[in-house]
This record gives structure tokens, sequence and C-alpha cells, in this order.
């Protein structure tokens, strides 16, 4: 995962009346945690943090006047009418420690007319090297049948990772469609007329 590198600047006036100065004038608040700290508060420029944050467990490399910290993206709160980014939470992260995340699940390929894939869970929790977090991990489909059954251990995860499932945890499962259902009693009729017609041949015979 790529490192974003921003400008963070330390705060010192808190409180929700100063939250929303500093949203006012483009800035969003932000604490950093971690290694047995205490928190520091800082704000970030809020353009470039909304940008960062379009990807899930996004690294940052913050310039905090002039001293470098890597940090990784915890959480965000959004006001819930106008989206914007109220506050984040960040994690202190040391080169090559290992995090506790949670990542998405995208399904690749598809499964066969007639037919749907079910998501067991679109997450999954890893723990992996803080600067190999993928930004997502793959479910492959080429063309399954109903009855089809993706497990953990079918997942591809980054090399040194753990997943935090049991190796024969169902991840998805191909189904049958509503559609699919009715195109089956469909098929057994058209075979009908062909099985009656072979029939009758081997009795003229």
């Amino acid at each position: 995962m790529a490192e974003n590198k921003l400008v963070a600047e330390q705060r010192t006036n808190f409180g929700k009346g100063a939250a929303r100065k500093l949203r006012a004038a483009g800035k969003t608040p932000a604490v950093i945690y971690g290694h047995g700290s205490d928190p520091r508060h800082i704000t970030l420029p809020a353009h470039e943090v909304a940008l960062v944050l379009r990807h899930k467990n996004a690294l940052i490399d913050l310039d905090i006047a002039g001293s470098a910290q890597l940090v990784l993206v915890k959480s965000a709160t959004k006001d819930v009418v106008t989206q914007v980014i109220e506050h984040i939470d960040l994690l202190e992260i040391k080169k090559g420690e290992r995090v506790h995340v949670e990542v998405p699940v995208h399904i690749v390929g598809e499964s066969l007319s007639g037919t749907t894939i079910d998501l067991e869970h679109k997450s999954l929790k890893l723990e992996v090297d803080a600067t190999t977090i993928p930004e997502y991990v793959e479910a492959v489909f080429n063309k399954e049948g109903a009855g089809f059954h993706l497990m953990a251990k079918d997942i591809k995860i980054p090399a040194g990772a753990k997943l935090d499932l049991e190796p024969e945890a169902l991840i998805a499962s191909v189904i049958i469609t509503a559609a699919g259902k009715n195109e089956e009693p469909v098929a057994a009729e058209a075979a009908a007329p062909a099985a009656d017609a072979k029939a009758t041949e081997a009795k003229a015979e």
C-alpha cells in the first residue's frame, strides 16, 4: 500500500467550537495514538485527507513540525448530512510493525448463468505488516455452478500475512437464482420429447 505524505500542524485549542473553526478554515482535527505515548492532537488539510480516506486502512507519512511520523488511519467521523469529515483517529506505526486490520472482499469473475454468488464475508480480518496492507482481497470465481463453496484457504493474501479465520471457513458460495429454478422445468420438458423419440425408434427397430 502506498504511503501518503501530508503536513500536519500541532493543535492546542480543543472543544466543539474550536473544531468548527478549524473545519471552516479547511482543516480536519485528528488524534495520534499508540506505543504508550500520550495522545497527540493535530490538524490535517481537509481536502488532502479526504482523498486519502478514499482508501481503507490508509497509511500517512506525516510531517509534524519537521518530524516524520508514520500513522495508520483507524477511524473517521463524518457529518451524516454534509458528509464532511469531522475527526480522525490515527495509530502510530513503526516500520516492520504488524497490525490487525479489516479489508474488503472483492469478487473477481462470475458463476454460471442462472446462479449468483452469495458472499458470507464482505470483509476479512488480517494480521499483516503495516506497510503491506492490501486494499482488498480477491474471491475468484471461474464459471462455477450452484453448490460451489469458496473457503478462507482459497483467498490470496500478502506473503507473511495471517487470516483471522479457520482455513475451512466459508467465504462465499454459488446458489441458484429464481430465474435459474424456472429454467430447470423448461429444460426437463425439452429433454422429454427427445427421450420419447429415442424410445419410439428403439421399438421400431
